[in-house]
């Protein structure tokens, strides 16, 4: 098992995510490396038989989209449990939050770190090395502009499965139109 992390609970991003392979892939390298860590995946595909339990032995915790407390409170009140219990739990996402084009990243990453105070490890998933490497982990301060610079330094000439479809590594520019990336 992979015994480099810094703290019991934490969230992993892996970037970019640019393909349907990006999964596949990610999840070799999770069983590789040894390192249990979750993510999240519809409510119902936990429901269909044997995929479901296939979904639960990767890592998966099924997302309550109905949910009044959100996908990042789900999330932030499963760390904190963890936390409670003293118990591992380390939850990885795309910080994209989709394999197309689209003006910058959604911000629950960033919120479900700063509201549970974990470190936040970042995977780059790069094609054109062709390698997944668990590049490094930061905490991050609540300067928004800064912490942006940061990750963006970190993955600095990554390039995905499809290198057109890699969103900007910034917040994402709601008044603009999805895949105008200016």
């Amino acid at each position: 098992m992979f015994e480099g992390f810094p703290a019991q609970q934490g969230i992993a991003i892996a970037y970019p995510h640019t393909s349907n392979w990006d999964f596949f892939y990610a999840m070799l390298a999770k069983c590789a490396a040894g390192m249990p860590v979750h993510f999240w995946g519809k409510a119902s595909l936990f429901q269909i038989p044997l995929f479901g339990r296939l979904v639960h032995f990767l890592g998966g915790v099924p997302l309550d989209r109905s949910s009044a407390s959100g996908s990042v409170g789900q999330v932030v009140e499963l760390i904190n449990a963890h936390k409670k219990n003293n118990s591992f739990f380390w939850f990885g996402l795309s910080p994209e939050g989709t394999r197309k084009f689209q003006n910058g990243w959604r911000s629950g990453f960033y919120h479900l770190t700063l509201q549970t105070d974990v470190p936040l490890l970042l995977i780059r998933m790069d094609y054109g090395k062709k390698e997944f490497r668990i590049d490094q982990f930061i905490h991050l301060s609540g300067d928004e502009i800064k912490d942006y610079e940061r990750i963006n330094q970190a993955y600095a000439n990554v390039i995905g499965f499809h290198p057109n479809q890699a969103c900007p590594i910034q917040p994402i520019k709601k008044n603009l139109q999805q895949g105008d990336g200016k």
